[in-house]
């Protein structure tokens, strides 16, 4: 190694990096893990007042309870719930629900701070800007060599050399069309089914016990952040099937049957389709397998999007496997009202 090259001290600028990737997720996770607080408070005051005893839960779920966990990932879906295990932590602390929300949104005020901090620090530290400023420190004889290799290129160009001219997106686009759009299925199927209706599954062996309480924090959000990582570093190791493979686009289209087993689950209230997934068991392994095949094969588009162009593409590959991506989130978070509707 260089010895003028500066070190990364204490990790310094990996943890910044840290910091403001979890400044991004961790609000709207948190947003997410604080269903109940939300749900509570926007219960029907009169529902509430007169409730009794006899009556069902989908008696007393006002229009906005109803509707809460729909509109609430169309307006803003980024899964991986990070600290899913907070909520837990509290949870068996006996905290209230207002206490653990209260909780919730001001470590998310806190970590936004400390983000908006790290990206302060960040151009002040040494080992950033030795990498920041290195291309920008050439000598200028280079800079000169430069200017005359592109005065030649533009001759050329003008000349007529026409097939050097920098592709279209079209051009691009046709060349992963089959990763974009398999990118766009995995997470409207991911967001069509998570959480809207899975976290509207009840315990059918909890008897009113604890396990109630830690049901939906610990099956639902624990498991699918979980298992959805293990999945995405996976691919760190292991990338099959290939980029060329018709295999994993064919896998992605077979997540859809997940859409049916959760509705089949013990989703309550519901008004149409019966119950063939009582027992919690059988909605813990569907929600193991639907994250990590998510965190996986998602994954794996991602990547394999700009392996598929020349190098001089992949920015524009990567920037359209991202419009197609946010196109998912938005197309799962709609299709999530008529996924629930039918039960």
């Amino acid at each position: 190694m260089d010895p003028q090259v500066p070190k990364d001290k204490y990790n310094g600028v990996w943890l910044i990096f840290f910091m403001l990737g979890l400044g991004t997720l961790l609000p709207w996770n948190f947003f997410m893990t604080a269903t109940m607080y939300f749900t509570s408070r926007l219960a029907d005051p009169s529902s509430e007042a007169n409730f009794s005893v006899n009556a069902t839960e989908e008696d007393s779920r006002s229009v906005l309870q109803a509707k809460f966990n729909n509109v609430m990932t169309l307006c803003a879906m980024v899964p991986l719930l990070v600290f899913t295990l907070n909520l837990i932590f509290s949870l068996s602390g006996g905290s209230a629900i207002h206490d653990s929300a209260f909780g919730y949104f001001i470590t998310a005020c806190v970590v936004i701070s400390l983000a908006i901090a790290a990206y302060v620090l960040l151009p002040k530290l040494e080992f950033f800007q030795y990498y920041q400023e290195s291309q920008q420190s050439k000598p200028a004889e280079d800079e000169e060599n430069k200017m005359d290799l592109l005065k030649k290129d533009e001759r050329q160009k003008s000349a007529g050399d026409d097939n050097k001219q920098t592709p279209s997106i079209l051009v691009i686009f046709k060349k992963i069309w089959v990763m974009a759009f398999s990118v766009c299925f995995a997470f409207t199927i991911t967001i069509g089914t998570f959480p809207a209706i899975t976290v509207d599954v009840k315990s059918t062996i909890a008897d009113g016990g604890q396990w109630e309480l830690y049901f939906i924090p610990v099956s639902c959000f624990l498991l699918f952040n979980v298992f959805d990582w293990l999945g995405r570093s996976l691919t760190a190791v292991c990338m099959w099937p290939g980029k060329d493979s018709k295999l994993l686009p064919g896998l992605l289209v077979a997540r859809v049957i997940f859409v049916p087993l959760f509705m089949l689950c013990n989703v309550k209230p519901r008004h149409n389709l019966p119950v063939y997934f009582s027992h919690d068991g059988w909605f813990i392994g569907f929600m193991i397998l639907f994250a990590f095949s998510n965190g996986y094969l998602a994954s794996l588009c991602m990547c394999f999007g700009p392996k598929k162009v020349d190098a001089s593409e992949a920015e524009t590959a990567g920037t359209i496997m991202a419009f197609f991506l946010s196109l998912g989130l938005a197309l799962g978070a709609s299709l999530s009202f008529l996924f629930r509707a039918l039960i």
